[in-house]
């Protein structure tokens, strides 16, 4: 799911933090906005655009946490609405929904334990690859 690989460089403990902190204004997210699925999303959009000209180690690890809370945002958007049109509308909680939101449940309780893995070795100075979101953030950031 996460692996750490080798960064072309040994960031300083003030890149490993900033870097760091890309992860956890996600969890801090969570913690204040938890209905709202586009709380995380502005929250780590706003880290990113103030750290968008720091160093590489700092723009990857941003990158790849928004890019994380973009997809989180896609699949909870689609079970907090599916929700909402059931307890207002004319919708009924049918299998399909209900294996849905049992999806979204084991996907944001992985997602949150693969954001304080790389939180926590992202500090340490290690370069963590998030599977899927690695790749992808390696073709987005260019050295």
């Amino acid at each position: 799911m996460a692996e750490v690989v080798s960064f072309a460089y040994q960031p300083d403990d003030y890149e490993s933090e900033k870097a760091s902190n890309s992860y956890l204004m996600s969890l801090i997210a969570v913690i204040a906005g938890l209905p709202l699925p586009i709380i995380n999303l502005l929250a780590t959009g706003f880290f990113y655009l103030a750290n968008r000209k720091g160093t590489f180690f700092v723009r990857w690890h941003c990158t790849q946490a928004l890019l994380s809370q973009a997809t989180v945002l896609c699949m909870n958007s689609a079970g907090f609405y599916w929700t909402l049109s059931i307890i207002f509308g004319d919708n009924t909680a049918t299998n399909n929904y209900i294996a849905y939101i049992i999806t979204i449940v084991i996907f944001n309780a992985a997602e949150f334990i693969m954001t304080i893995y790389a939180a926590v070795n992202t500090r340490k100075g290690k370069h963590v690859h998030l599977w899927f979101f690695g790749p992808l953030t390696d073709q987005i950031c260019k050295s």
